[in-house]
């Protein structure tokens, strides 16, 4: 049993991904990189993850959003994460992804950043 969850929504032409649990190293990596993939696959150009509720991120599964944005990009689609706790949030300052994904605080900015774009 996988330790995280994911359940997607749509609005306009934007899909959300809201993750709860782990991102580590295992299924859970797994079932975030397929989610992404069956997303990009169905022609999705906006994907936005909800990491509000996401306890802990390791390195692996820093390399699975990685992975995943770069894919994103290379396919022509946009891929941002927002609702970030304060530990994730300095786990992405210290390792300087930070300056690699878009970030936002919330919902709202985050589809207003990623529309504008």
């Amino acid at each position: 049993m996988t330790a995280l969850k994911i359940s997607e929504r749509t609005s306009g032409e934007t899909t959300f991904l809201d993750l709860k649990g782990k991102v580590v190293l295992g299924e859970e990596s797994a079932a975030l990189r397929e989610a992404i993939r069956s997303l990009l696959d169905a022609g999705q150009k906006s994907i936005l993850l909800n990491l509000r509720d996401v306890a802990a991120i390791d390195s692996s599964g820093l390399g699975t959003l990685v992975s995943c944005y770069t894919t994103a990009r290379k396919e022509g689609a946009r891929l941002a994460l927002y609702g970030l706790s304060e530990r994730v949030n300095d786990l992405m300052t210290l390792t300087k992804l930070a300056t690699v994904f878009d970030l936002y605080e919330d919902e709202k900015a985050a589809a207003a950043g990623v529309a504008a774009a």
